[in-house]
């Protein structure tokens, strides 16, 4: 593709050690690896937002990020991006028999299931543990939903929800005592914080919930909530600095029933 071919070589210019940027020459793997998580962030929000000009944008940004890694492995002698591409499609042909061969599967569902089987098998081919390949890196709760899924694969779960709600119960009742006990031991409420944390993002997994998704929308809540208490206080010349905390919990009342009732 020739859209393809030049941006290739406009990352091959901007890396010219002699005549490209100085600060893209300057980068390394570990530099970009920031903006690479950065700009697939962009993305996620340009879904959110359902602004197809601006998701246009950032799956350019997004792609440009992988370009660069590539050049940058290039010139070391490891893989280009050719091969990264074609790796990646023999990949997909082998992950989807049902397309590319003669298997068949019923569903959508029955292609999830299919899918997280045939990438179990590769792993245990590459003798790795069923949690080796979770990315460290990935955001707290994208990594802890993952994870539990990865444990329930090998039989390592609750058997349903309400059960992972007996558990949020037991976990609530840890981080209470901690709290009572926190002159004593600080570090146990940070850490009976975090169980409780990932057991919600185990409950979330059973109800067939994206944990980072519901947290993101319910901030992206708040923020709408909170900006209209902010206008509605600015209309008669106030901040929210300058009134009590009932005032401030009587107008998000007042948000909340307004959208309620639309």
């Amino acid at each position: 593709m020739k859209q393809m071919e030049e941006l290739l070589e406009v990352m091959a210019r901007l890396r010219d050690p002699a005549h490209g940027c100085p600060w893209d020459v300057a980068q390394d793997f570990a530099s970009i690896a920031p903006y690479t998580i950065e700009e697939a962030y962009e993305v996620a929000d340009a879904i959110e937002r359902n602004d197809l000009v601006a998701l246009r944008e950032e799956l350019g940004d997004l792609l440009f990020q992988v370009v660069f890694h590539a050049r940058m492995a290039e010139e070391q002698g490891a893989f280009d991006f050719a091969r990264v591409a074609g790796e990646l499609a023999e990949k997909m042909r082998r992950r989807h028999p049902h397309v590319f061969g003669e298997a068949e599967v019923a569903d959508a569902a029955a292609q999830t299931e299919a899918w997280e089987a045939h990438k179990a098998r590769e792993r245990a081919a590459r003798r790795q543990g069923a949690l080796d390949d979770v990315p460290v890196n990935l955001p707290a709760l994208a990594r802890a939903q993952k994870l539990g899924r990865r444990a329930a694969r090998v039989g390592f779960d609750w058997p349903h929800a309400p059960a992972v709600l007996e558990k949020l119960d037991e976990e609530r009742t840890e981080l209470a005592v901690a709290i009572a006990q926190r002159r004593d031991a600080p570090e146990a409420v940070e850490e009976e914080f975090g169980d409780l944390l990932f057991t919600m993002v185990n409950l979330a997994r059973h109800l067939d919930v994206d944990a980072e998704s519901a947290l993101r929308r319910a901030a992206l809540k708040f923020e709408r909530r909170f900006r209209r208490i902010e206008e509605r206080l600015a209309a008669d010349g106030k901040t929210p600095e300058e009134v009590d905390a009932a005032t401030l919990e009587r107008l998000w009342n007042e948000v909340k029933e307004s959208e309620a009732g639309r």
